[in-house]
């Protein structure tokens, strides 16, 4: 697998230890339709709300802060599988879309933040 990808899933897993240590439940991960691809599907303690969660992984920031790749496209992409994921479980609660910064290349450096609402 390529370093990128390898670099990828790492920010992944950090992702989901993160959020589950906030108390958050996972519903999914990777979860597709079609082309389109949400990476983290998660439930407050409640289940009152399901937050879709896009990861954005770097090795460093020297270029760009990532979420910055979150662009117009990847949004509309994101809201689009959101709602297919709505209508095939039939979600009837509060939805909300967050992005999850992992930053580093171990556990060691890694710097986590979490922006609630995104979009």
């Amino acid at each position: 697998m390529a370093a990128h990808n390898e670099l990828g899933k790492w920010g992944e897993e950090t992702a989901v230890r993160y959020l589950k240590r906030k108390g958050l439940y996972i519903r999914h991960r990777d979860w597709h339709c079609g082309h389109k691809d949400i990476d983290i599907v998660a439930t407050d303690e409640y289940g009152t709300q399901v937050i879709f969660v896009e990861v954005k992984t770097r090795s460093n920031t020297l270029f760009t802060e990532p979420e910055l790749a979150v662009d117009r496209e990847k949004i509309a992409n994101l809201r689009s599988a959101a709602n297919a994921y709505v209508k095939q479980f039939r979600i009837n609660a509060d939805l909300r879309f967050d992005i999850v910064t992992v930053v580093g290349t171990s556990d060691a450096d890694v710097v986590v933040n979490h922006i609630e609402n995104a979009f």
